[in-house]
């Protein structure tokens, strides 16, 4: 039976499809205000520049060696034409809301407090002016499809032009997307959910989390397929990587199963090859925001990847989060 699908649209006049996510709290956290940046304007006799947007995909559960495992077919071929880690690390706890507070976030957990890991609207949104305020205060179009309603806590509705959850399959969410898919977006979040889900009923690497993983990689070879039609590619920043990995039926620990996670870019101005960085779930939000040409905050803990970019990598502390 085909699942509930919901679709909650901020600041958009569509009505949900089914019952709309229980409102916000009026009273929520202090956070840092995100900066005013002006929109960049272009001179009458200035040379028109390409415009640059980023897309990240985020599949989450994703295992590095699951990769090859089920197989992933697009993304290997992605890969060819990327740079990209397949020693990437998470924060702890390894468990999806907080990862993605990080990842979007930029900070390690101590910084946004996000220690929860359901949808808990009463709690509020993640601290510290993230990756969506960045961009959307410069005027760039921002959107999130997932497909876990928890996802909209990583960032205060008023830094999302659109939010969707999309509660079915990853295939379910790209249609979704394909079928209104934003012509002029800066900064576009999409989350599979369905990889995560299988691995806590039947565990992590089983035949029934690797057939979903196939699926999402299709998923991913239609999101391809709609950017060459649109003659995108040229001008997208396209980062797929994971929350976090898992072992078992679980996840959220520190072991190396857990913690590992794949990071792949592509796009304009990248170097194609395995990267020597020791990569960070916050370089996500850094790299974005430095290839959108937006001013990175001095507290966060992450960093643009520039040995992507074919640039010397700066050295970096062991361990950037706190235990």
């Amino acid at each position: 039976m085909k699942r509930i699908i919901a679709f909650c649209f901020c600041f958009t006049t569509l009505a949900c499809a089914s019952t709309p996510a229980a409102p916000f709290p009026s009273a929520t956290p202090t956070r840092a205000a995100a900066p005013t940046i002006a929109p960049p304007t272009a001179s009458a006799t200035a040379t028109p520049q390409p415009k640059r947007r980023v897309i990240i995909l985020s599949i989450d559960g994703l295992r590095p060696d699951a990769i090859e495992l089920a197989p992933m077919p697009n993304l290997l071929a992605l890969m060819q034409n990327s740079a990209y880690s397949l020693t990437a690390q998470t924060i702890y706890p390894s468990s999806t809301l907080p990862a993605h507070a990080s990842m979007l976030g930029g900070m390690c957990p101590q910084k946004h407090h996000v220690d929860w890991n359901d949808y808990l609207p009463e709690k509020g949104f993640a601290l510290g002016a993230d990756l969506f305020d960045l961009a959307h205060a410069a005027g760039l179009q921002t959107i999130l499809y997932t497909g876990k309603e928890k996802l909209q806590q990583v960032t205060e509705p008023a830094s999302l032009d659109q939010f969707v959850w999309i509660n079915d399959r990853d295939k379910a969410v790209m249609q979704a997307l394909l079928d209104n898919f934003p012509q002029d977006f800066g900064l576009l979040v999409i989350h599979f959910a369905t990889t995560d889900d299988m691995g806590d009923v039947y565990g992590w690497l089983s035949p029934e989390q690797l057939s979903v993983i196939y699926r999402a990689d299709e998923a991913l070879g239609e999101l391809l397929a709609r950017l060459d039609a649109e003659n995108l590619r040229n001008e997208t920043l396209l980062i797929v990587t994971a929350d976090h990995g898992g072992h078992d039926h679980t996840h959220g620990s520190r072991r190396p199963e857990d913690m590992t996670i794949p990071w792949v870019t592509s796009g304009p101005g990248i170097r194609p090859g395995l990267l020597a960085s020791k990569i960070i779930t916050m370089d996500t939000a850094a790299t974005a925001a430095d290839y959108l040409g937006l001013p990175i905050p001095a507290e966060w803990d992450g960093a643009p990847v520039l040995e992507a970019f074919g640039l010397p990598a700066p050295a970096r502390a062991e361990k950037v989060c706190d235990p």
